[in-house]
């Protein structure tokens, strides 16, 4: 196929989490399928393990700008790649707990209840983990959800010193748990394991392929069918409906300087939260004067990101851990006896490199060590440990995205922030009590801010939520627009709320979700099942 065929049964728009997902469940069907990214294949490179290439110089983020609420710009976070921000994630890839689909009271307001609940979304988040290559063990989180069957990979081993911290953790009465990750590693046989266990995965590209994004793990198996065709450079501008309004017609699509319209009977939209509500807000028409799919006024609204904080400490030992993002902690998940509201959660960060620490650290270890800047930089990597801290935020209606005279404006203002303080508050206690020789624990952004700014959007979700009713949110439960018969949004956009944990296996167990359905729309027969029948046969 090339660029001259013009219509197909689906169009995908996007090869992140949500629509690289749905590519990969639609592409043994046989349909005729269109997966447009506007970027290209990250390249492999040696700077794909560069710190200062990638932390610093942001190599690999956009180099476009958005606004803030008061109007000034600022460069986001974000990749336009195939495989979307999965190419650089953590790959920390958790369920929500089965009260977070249900209505949660916060220091800072209500988090709302899904139309969903846990059941639903249980036989998918197993799929998700077996398609992603998740690493963990059951039954060591106390907040865990039950699950259909055990992890499709055994947990990461701890290395001695993370070890230790554990051990110490527990000690202490807490439960930290192997942190539940994508990574394709073979600890028995490393012979046969694409990781090599490096000190460059989290927040960096992944040389060897054995990262599990959506690139490596749906996208090029789906290439391998012939009956979908997938064209990088291709950004899609605008989405054209009928004159009802009540269908897409087509998508129009700029690839270099050229723009092309595609239609097709169904088309999926998976830009990822934020530039998902963009672009139904610049689409809009006579039919839909708010924006494409916006009679509820909901598209771009309810915007969430987490309340994050990077946060090392400093140790008089050396870390010589090669691999250091395999510890979990949700003691603090609900809260605490005279804090009865949700923290939220803690997770070993990767490796901290001298590369990716701002100019200003040194003075941080100036009064105890005589040696060049750059030196001091260098020592303190090797004696630090990582720590994430997230916490909920709440779907606040102005924290929104808006598309104003060409431009992507992006408003938002942190809430919840007391939880968010008391969990930093009490995990630094925390680690004093672990670490008794520890000189220093010092949160710092890595960019470096106190708390993650608002270019970091990586967690990005809502702005197009689901629900039963179209006057208060823009999707159905299958996630296709109330609006328009044949458009769908499967990404981090549907989010009623957005919980204390990772949300990508969220959004890709969605996605198989989605998928099923969108199969049964198509008319597709249930090939797992007919596979049963010729079995037994």
């Amino acid at each position: 196929m090339s660029v001259k065929d013009r219509h197909y049964d689906i169009i995908i728009i996007g090869t992140g989490a949500g629509g690289g997902t749905v590519a990969h469940e639609l592409a043994p069907t046989g349909k005729k399928i269109l997966l447009l990214e506007r970027g290209e294949f990250l390249p492999r490179e040696k700077d794909n393990w560069n710190p200062t290439e990638v932390y610093q110089k942001q190599r690999y983020y956009t180099d476009e700008e958005w606004c803030n609420k008061e109007g000034k710009t600022f460069k986001p976070q974000t990749c336009y790649w195939v495989g979307g921000n999965t190419k650089v994630y953590g790959a920390a890839l958790l369920p929500l707990r089965e009260r977070d689909f249900e209505e949660v009271q916060h220091k800072g307001g209500i988090s709302p209840a899904w139309p969903l609940k846990f059941p639903d979304f249980a036989p998918y988040y197993t799929k998700a983990e077996k398609l992603f290559n998740v690493h963990g063990k059951r039954k060591e989180d106390p907040t865990e959800p039950p699950a259909e069957a055990d992890y499709p990979y055994p947990p990461v081993s701890q290395e001695p010193f993370m070890q230790r911290i554990v051990d110490q953790l527990s000690q202490l009465g807490f439960y930290p748990f192997h942190l539940p990750v994508a990574i394709k590693l073979n600890e028995v046989d490393k012979t046969l394991s694409e990781c090599i266990r490096c000190d460059t995965c989290d927040g960096f590209p992944c040389l060897v392929h054995a990262k599990g994004d959506a690139e490596v793990n749906c996208v090029r198996p789906a290439q391998t069918h012939s009956n979908l065709t997938l064209l990088t450079g291709a950004k899609v501008v605008r989405l054209h409906t009928s004159e009802s309004g009540q269908e897409i017609t087509a998508v129009e699509t700029k690839i270099g300087e050229q723009k092309h319209l595609f239609s097709a009977d169904l088309v999926v939209v998976s830009c990822g939260a934020i530039n998902s509500s963009a672009l139904l807000l610049r689409s809009a028409n006579d039919s839909h004067a708010n924006g494409l799919a916006n009679s509820s006024d909901q598209v771009g609204r309810n915007f969430m990101k987490h309340l994050a904080t990077a946060m090392v400490s400093l140790q008089d030992e050396p870390n010589e851990s090669v691999h250091q993002k395999t510890i979990g902690l949700n003691d603090y998940y609900w809260g605490e006896p005279d804090f009865p509201y949700p923290m939220g959660m803690v997770q070993n960060t990767g490796n901290v490199k001298a590369g990716m620490m701002p100019a200003d650290s040194p003075p941080l270890l100036a009064p105890y060590v005589k040696l060049t800047p750059e030196n001091v930089l260098e020592v303190m990597a090797k004696h630090t440990t990582g720590w994430w801290l997230q916490t909920e935020d709440l779907p606040v209606p102005n924290n929104r995205v808006q598309w104003i005279n060409g431009k992507l404006h992006l408003d938002y203002t942190p809430n919840n922030t007391e939880a968010r303080d008391r969990l930093i508050y009490r995990w630094t206690s925390i680690l004093k009590a672990v670490e008794r020789s520890t000189k220093h624990v010092i949160p710092f952004g890595i960019y470096p801010r106190n708390y993650l700014p608002l270019s970091a959007v990586a967690h990005q979700c809502g702005t197009c939520r689901f629900g039963v009713d179209p006057q208060t949110s823009v999707l159905d439960i299958n996630c296709r627009t109330h609006d328009v018969d044949n458009l769908y949004v499967v990404d981090g956009s549907f989010f009623p709320s957005h919980s204390g944990v990772n949300p990508t296996l969220t959004i890709i167990a969605n996605a198989i979700r989605v998928a099923e359905h969108l199969k049964e729309r198509m008319g597709v027969p249930d090939l797992a099942g007919l596979g049963e029948v010729i079995s037994r046969k």
